[in-house]
């Protein structure tokens, strides 16, 4: 059934469904724009990923792979996979097989890494996924050489939260057993 929109004095933006951003991608939409990313039903261009924000981003990753890999963990780290609400840079996830958009109940952890968009992912992005159940949610900021991890996600926010600078060893909150040695980033 279709939804009557009320009449307005002032212009509403209409915010495409994930189903919409997906289709318009594959025809081709997006291309003169490079990366994109649907967030709040808004389609938002995004940086390149310069050698910093790249090397801290793949380093980040091995370490967590590895160290899922040491304590039999089924979770699977997976890089720059989307999912139905904002793509994000590394994920944990317990599905990481099968054809589509990765579940979001399948989430463990998500991973933003961010040099310029600091400010986004640690407020807008941090309130989605937050609001989206996301158990855990770290924000490695480049610059600052820190990472701001959160979790016990409550309504907008987390609960929870530290900031762990890079040389010092982070353990995960909600994935039993998962640490890292940030001292290679």
């Amino acid at each position: 059934m279709t939804e009557i929109v009320p009449l307005t004095i002032e212009p509403l933006p209409v915010k495409l469904r994930v189903e919409d951003y997906l289709t318009l991608d594959e025809l081709g939409a997006f291309e003169a724009y490079g990366k994109t990313e649907l967030i709040d039903g808004e389609i938002v261009y995004m940086n390149a990923q310069h050698r910093p924000h790249a090397r801290i981003k793949s380093r980040l990753y091995r370490l967590i792979a590895d160290a899922l890999d040491q304590i039999g963990s089924d979770l699977e780290a997976l890089i720059e996979g989307s999912i139905a609400m904002p793509p994000h840079n590394i994920s944990l996830t317990a599905e990481p097989e099968g054809k589509g958009l990765i579940p979001l109940g399948s989430l463990a952890l998500v991973i933003e890494v961010a040099d310029a968009t600091v400010a986004n992912d640690l407020g807008r992005k941090r309130r989605i996924y937050a609001r989206e159940g996301v158990p855990e949610y770290w924000v490695v900021d480049v610059n600052k050489a820190v990472i701001h991890q959160m979790w016990a996600p409550a309504g907008d926010s987390y609960a929870e939260q530290r900031d762990i600078a890079f040389g010092v060893r982070i353990a995960a909150a909600t994935v039993a057993g998962l640490a890292v040695e940030t001292n290679t980033l």
